[in-house]
């Protein structure tokens, strides 16, 4: 994995940062990206063309040699001169079907660049000649998990891309002059003429889904992340940028390689083997839940020598819980297995910690157990690791959640206007995964700040899109599981990417694979969950496929959440909302009293009320907001594909 950070300016404008500013910049992503750094600079200049400014740090995992440093730059015959660089890019990624595009590069040009072989086995050339042969259509053709800003000197573009299941992050601001880009907001930010200003807007909408994006909106004004499986193309040859979007599905990104009849254990396994090509150490979270198993139930069969396992939980001193499932289960594979617990004290420890890094809230508590396993992966020198991440939203893993929406659906009138019935099952999406419901919202948020983001219209409105999006082929409860793909399953690889990359470890998720994506939603919905009886089976497709390969009693165990007793260990940072200028500035004093009160009984409201706290003092310590809600970020021509 690695860390981006680029500008792009208009015509007549040139990027004025000196080369040793844009590496301080840069190197804020050094934990994403240890093993190297990289920086280029077109020759535009002010009065002319514009200039491009791509900046890189590199986390070596496939040819890690110096052939593969970033940023990496292409010539064509176009340009003018043989030898100057057209294209340019920085990438953030690894690509599953490397091999398939190369050889289909190779016989549609009998060679790339005019006879030309390729010069290293990193992927990142091979995304490079993609995207220089087949543009922004090319990203259907892609396999893997990625983010990358792409430059064409010659049509003076700039592209930024992201994944279709949004594994890999990319965030950018757009004023009328430049357009600002990262891995991670707080570079940006930093590099913003003006101090940073909150988007009382999302953090509203983060108090509800605990998750840091809303859409294309993020906790900080102005800037934007580029949304799952989108290309957004900057025209930058005129006096402001021209943006036009492009959307790439699960399904054109696998359809190519689809055959209907392969069995489910064919198609997992097969993304598995994939995801484990490396030219570093490589090895596997293990929680001894059935979608952990199954991948290192896999890697075992492929691996001889040894292989190493790891979990992150808390021991509660009973031998009960994640550790100790993982215990067993890595006995029954025979792999050299690492506990790494989660006491309180750590707890308590990493997570202002986190936050302070990131410069955004954690997600979910769990983050903090999945960064302290990270930490141990990178003492033992192990820089991939695979994880279950996509299993339970692609095939049906979540039981409450599930059968709420059964219920739901089966409380429908059949009559009910497609429109109508959207808006609701919408609605009831957020009402039942909520963490602190909308409607209690006026009691807990200061009246201005309530009043300043319309009741948490915008919210209500991006749910809405989001779950209409889904595929109309669907039944009822096939819907909300697909919404839970599109949503749960974003803020869960999102979390992952977070934890592990600040340690600078590249966690990967076979499940959550475009080729797996497709397969599972073309399952009928009776092969994933089922209610017989009072009980419900879930995951029955991935169950009944792996259960001549596991133990029955991993095969059989239910799904386990939020392993760490927060809701315990969750009192020992509340003191943060009272000592902090941000949260008296969005929160009522009596809401906080309350919080800080009974910090135990009240914890859905505490985790978001006490991350926001301490996003607040990352960024503005000892600074009195009041009223802050969004504003134009200048005038931008956006043309939709």
């Amino acid at each position: 994995m690695c860390g981006i950070f680029g500008i792009a300016t208009v015509a007549g404008r040139s990027v004025t940062l000196s080369d040793q500013r844009v590496c301080r910049f840069r190197d804020m992503l050094a934990h994403r990206g240890p093993n190297g750094a990289g920086l280029w600079r077109s020759d535009g200049e002010v009065g002319g063309r514009g200039q491009f400014v791509l900046a890189h740090r590199r986390l070596a995992v496939i040819d890690p040699t110096q052939a593969g440093s970033q940023p990496m730059l292409m010539d064509d015959r176009s340009f003018g001169v043989r030898g100057r660089a057209r294209w340019a890019i920085a990438y953030n990624g690894e690509l599953y079907n490397d091999r398939e595009l190369r050889d289909e590069l190779g016989r549609e040009t009998g060679g790339w660049g005019g006879g030309g072989a390729f010069r290293t086995s990193c992927d990142t050339e091979t995304l490079l000649h993609v995207m220089a042969r087949w543009g922004t259509e090319g990203v259907s053709r892609l396999r893997g998990m990625f983010a990358f800003a792409l430059v064409d000197q010659v049509r003076r573009t700039l592209v930024l891309t992201r994944d279709p299941l949004g594994i890999k992050p990319l965030y950018y601001k757009a004023s009328e002059r430049e357009i600002v880009f990262a891995s991670e907001p707080a570079p940006i930010m930093e590099y913003a003429d003006a101090p940073p200003r909150p988007d009382m807007v999302a953090a509203s909408a983060y108090m509800t889904t605990i998750r840091t994006t809303l859409d294309d909106r993020t906790l900080f004004e102005g800037v934007r992340c580029v949304r799952p499986g989108e290309s957004i193309e900057f025209r930058l040859d005129g006096a402001e940028p021209v943006m036009r979007r492009h959307q790439v599905s699960t399904a054109s990104a696998a359809s190519g390689n689809m055959h209907r009849e392969e069995s489910v254990r064919e198609v997992v396994a097969d993304s598995i083997g994939r995801h484990l090509r490396s030219d570093v150490a490589t090895c596997c979270l293990l929680s001894g839940g059935l979608d952990s198993s199954i991948i290192v139930s896999d890697v075992r069969r492929r691996t001889a020598g040894e292989i190493r396992t790891y979990c992150s939980g808390h021991d509660d001193g009973q031998n009960r819980g994640d550790l100790a499932f993982a215990e067993q289960a890595a006995s029954h594979f025979g792999t050299s297995h690492t506990a790494a617990p989660v006491s309180r004290q750590m707890f308590a420890d990493r997570w202002p910690e986190m936050v302070g890094r990131m410069g955004v809230p954690l997600s979910t508590p769990n983050e903090v157990a999945i960064n302290e396993v990270a930490r141990r992966l990178h003492a033992d020198g192990q820089v991939v690791a695979l994880s279950g991440e996509g299993a339970d939203e692609l095939f049906g893993g979540y039981e409450l959640p599930l059968r709420l929406a059964m219920q739901w659906e089966a409380a429908r009138s059949g009559n009910e206007r497609a429109e109508s019935r959207v808006e609701a099952a919408a609605r009831f999406q957020l009402d039942s995964n909520a963490w602190v419901p909308i409607e209690t919202k006026a009691a807990i948020l200061r009246p201005d700040v309530w009043k300043g983001v319309e009741q948490d219209c915008s919210l209500v409105s991006a749910y809405r899109d989001v779950f209409a999006q889904g595929a109309p082929e669907q039944d009822g409860v096939g819907a909300h599981l697909t919404f839970h793909r599109r949503v749960n399953l974003v803020g869960l690889l999102v979390r992952l990417d977070t934890a592990t990359m600040l340690e600078g470890v590249e966690g990967r998720t076979p499940f959550a694979d475009v080729r797996v994506c497709e397969f599972a939603e073309s399952l009928p919905t009776a092969r994933k969950f089922a209610v017989e009886g009072e009980a419900m089976r879930t995951k029955i497709a991935l169950r009944e496929a792996f259960a001549g390969v596991l133990p029955s009693e991993i095969i059989q165990r239910p799904k386990a959440s939020f392993p760490l007793p927060f809701q315990d260990w969750v009192i020992d940072a509340v003191p943060a909302l009272q000592r902090s200028e941000f949260s008296r500035s969005m929160f009522r004093e009596e809401a906080i009293a309350q919080v800080c009160a009974q910090p135990g009984a009240l914890w859905r409201l505490a985790w978001p009320m006490v991350n926001l706290a301490l996003w607040g003092e990352r960024w503005w310590p000892g600074r009195f907001l009041r009223g802050c809600r969004t504003r134009g970020s200048g005038r931008l021509t956006e043309n939709h594909a």
